[in-house]
């Protein structure tokens, strides 16, 4: 599977722009299996989401349904969206036939006063695509390795986040960590730029199940970034140092 990432600098409260820019990167990209925007890509990170969060059937959703069948590839980031007379982080997956699967973001980030206003999603999720099991998160979940867990079910991690520059050795660290833990490729998508709180330089990258980077972008820069990845070396590597078939076992109570 061929994936990219876009790092990018995300304009306040303008779901039209963000999408424009978006847009016009994606045009410029070769041809991908999947490609991954960071999280609220479309508004910034909103903890005050009355007026800034989207509908559940956005024309943000609907821009990352035709983008995914126009460009036969996968598009994947999470949008801060009202539904049912409430807010969620909402992680969206968009497939090529217009398939779309959503994750509510787990762990609300109570430090930033997320918690007060968006409701926390229950169920993990993962994704079948083009013979890749991937599991959805967003940010703050990164620092949760129980919730993390891969239970045999998953090769790819994506994490999508709005991780301020200060924390940035531990986004760094935690996305490896979760790779060597869980034997997976895993994607950490970060923005860039500042919103009224924060400053954020991105440290975006795309692991291997030994921890190492196959790609990354350029630090606190709005690029992109693309590897291919070989489940088949995966599977392979599992088989030779089975370190997933010894894990403990136990349940997450809700």
């Amino acid at each position: 599977m061929i994936l990219t990432i876009l790092q990018r600098d995300i304009v306040w409260n303008d779901p039209k722009e963000n999408v424009r820019r978006a847009n016009e990167t994606i045009d410029n990209l070769p041809d991908t299996d999947l490609i991954v925007l960071p999280e609220m890509f479309s508004t910034g990170f909103a903890t005050e989401p009355a007026g800034t969060a989207e509908s559940d059937d956005s024309d943000t959703l609907k821009w990352l349904i035709s983008k995914a069948r126009e460009r036969n590839c996968a598009l994947a980031g999470s949008v801060a969206v009202e539904t049912d007379g409430k807010y969620v982080n909402r992680f969206y997956f968009v497939e090529p036939d217009g398939r779309t699967t959503c994750y509510d973001k787990h762990h609300l980030f109570t430090y930033g006063g997320e918690d007060k206003r968006f409701t926390a999603g229950s169920e993990r999720v993962v994704v079948e695509y083009r013979g890749f099991s991937i599991r959805l998160l967003v940010c703050y979940d990164l620092r949760f390795p129980a919730w993390c867990r891969n239970c045999n079910d998953y090769d790819l991690l994506l994490v999508v986040a709005s991780w301020p520059t200060p924390r940035a050795d531990a986004w760094s660290t935690l996305l490896k960590a979760r790779a060597i833990e869980n034997q997976c490729f895993v994607a950490g998508v970060n923005r860039v730029g500042n919103d009224p709180s924060c400053n954020y330089n991105g440290c975006s990258v795309i692991l291997d199940a030994y921890g190492r980077t196959l790609a990354e972008c350029a630090v606190g820069q709005e690029c992109c970034a693309t590897a291919e990845i070989d489940i088949e070396k995966l599977k392979a590597f599992r088989t030779k140092f089975p370190v997933l078939r010894d894990a403990d076992e136990f349940i997450i109570k809700q």
